[in-house]
């Protein structure tokens, strides 16, 4: 798999969404998880939580720090990953697969027009 699948959005705070109608399921990115190193804590909002744009919604914590996690879009949480509360290995060892963090029914899908493409992304964290 790529290390930044085409079929995701990115956004600079390293979340990516995965968007299926008016379904959008948030993770953080392969960069990310190697900056921060080991995961060994998720914490996320209940299911029916309003999520809204740029604010943040939970923190994951690593061997090395603790790092807010930024929303990428406005909506309500209707699916929260509890085996990544549980196992938070799972993000690091699945981050696109098994290891998403919520799935959220997005308010307005033009809030993602700003996202960036797998490209895009792959650039910028490259220059960093």
């Amino acid at each position: 798999m790529s290390e930044y699948p085409d079929d995701l959005k990115y956004l600079d705070t390293h979340e990516y969404v995965r968007l299926d109608g008016e379904i959008a399921t948030i993770g953080i990115t392969q960069f990310a998880i190697k900056e921060l190193g080991e995961i060994v804590f998720v914490d996320l909002p209940e299911i029916g939580s309003a999520l809204e744009k740029g604010v943040d919604f939970g923190t994951v914590e690593s061997v090395k720090a603790v790092e807010s996690l930024v929303s990428p879009i406005t909506g309500t949480v209707v699916e929260r990953n509890d085996a990544v509360i549980d196992d938070p290995e799972i993000v690091t060892d699945d981050t696109y697969g098994e290891g998403w963090f919520l799935k959220v029914r997005i308010n307005d899908p033009s809030e993602l027009d700003d996202t960036l493409t797998a490209d895009e992304y792959s650039a910028q964290v490259e220059g960093e």
